[in-house]
């Protein structure tokens, strides 16, 4: 293997996820007794996590009033429905993004040490990777729960990169929203933002080094930046 590394975001950057994610929000808005929504109303929120994702749906400004109010023990529950239907349901809509095997085929070929960088649970985004059939190219899979830190905490970066051994400044990070960004950027980690994912932000708001339309634009830039 080659001292070289790339970090990749799950959600909305090598898989697109939302519907699944969708699917679970509904059952548990349903059950619940709060309005299902369609895909395109809260897609933006498939990379937030489930619990967030539960109480900024109900309320689009995040902040819950008199009316909607979830009381704790009510939003502990609906954050565990969530998570089990969603674990039982994961892989039924989700698909690979454009470009991303040929990538990591690539990437495979020149011997780069490959790892994902999820704010997933990681025991979902194992389950995940291994039911889409991705789970062989990764040397490290880092979740929301792996370490006692999650993104943009810059250390779920660089952790990754202690335990594989490689510089910072033989890496990349490849994300799709602000989150991965501001990690990307306080570890010192080069970052290419793909278009496409899950943000609520404009692309001119969200730091990165470079911006691309799909996965096949990667590779001449990896080449470039690791100088392989």
């Amino acid at each position: 293997m080659t001292n070289k590394a790339i970090l990749f975001d799950l959600d909305g950057t090598l898989v697109e996820t939302a519907p699944d994610l969708m699917a679970a929000h509904n059952h548990v808005m349903e059950k619940y007794g709060y309005e299902k929504k369609p895909l395109g109303d809260i897609r933006y929120l498939a990379g937030r996590g489930a619990a967030a994702m539960l109480l900024r749906s109900v309320d689009s400004q995040g902040r819950l009033n008199n009316q909607n109010k979830i009381d704790e023990p009510t939003h502990k529950e609906m954050t565990k429905e969530f998570i089990d239907f969603y674990a039982a349901n994961i892989s039924k809509t989700s698909s690979i993004n454009v470009g991303v095997v040929e990538f990591l085929d690539w990437c495979k070929s020149k011997k780069i040490h490959l790892a994902v960088c999820t704010n997933k649970m990681e025991h979902l985004a194992i389950k995940l990777l291994k039911e889409i059939k991705l789970y062989d190219y990764f040397d490290f899979i880092a979740g929301a729960d792996t370490f006692n830190y999650r993104k943009p905490d810059p250390q779920h970066l660089t952790s990754i990169l202690e335990i594989l051994n490689i510089p910072i400044e033989d890496s990349i990070m490849v994300g799709d929203s602000e989150t991965d960004a501001d990690a990307a950027k306080a570890a010192k980690i080069k970052f290419i933002l793909v278009k496409g994912g899950y943000t609520e932000k404009n692309y001119d708001q969200i730091f990165k080094d470079h911006l691309v339309g799909t996965f096949k634009e990667i590779q001449p830039i990896t080449q470039k930046i690791l100088n392989i």
